[in-house]
């Protein structure tokens, strides 16, 4: 009896799966026949992806902000 083994996604795929549900131009089953990923597991990956995007997007905004208020204090004194 063969023992199955889990496939393991790398990072780059879910992004690409997310961003398809995403962008809504097929249906979840149509996605699960395209990419062979159950449609719980497309549906978490777009919720995870919902959940970091602001993360990622944000942080740089804000240490950038940082950096030029602390920028312009330096250049007060």
């Amino acid at each position: 009896m063969m023992q199955r083994t889990r496939k393991k996604h790398s990072p780059v795929f879910k992004v690409k799966v997310a961003l398809a549900v995403v962008q809504g131009k097929e249906t979840i089953a149509q996605l699960f026949s395209r990419f062979q990923v159950h449609p719980r597991q497309i549906h978490a990956w777009k919720e995870a992806l919902g959940e970091d995007a602001p993360e990622f997007f944000g942080t740089d905004t804000e240490k950038q902000e940082k950096d030029q208020t602390g920028l312009i204090t330096q250049l007060y004194q």
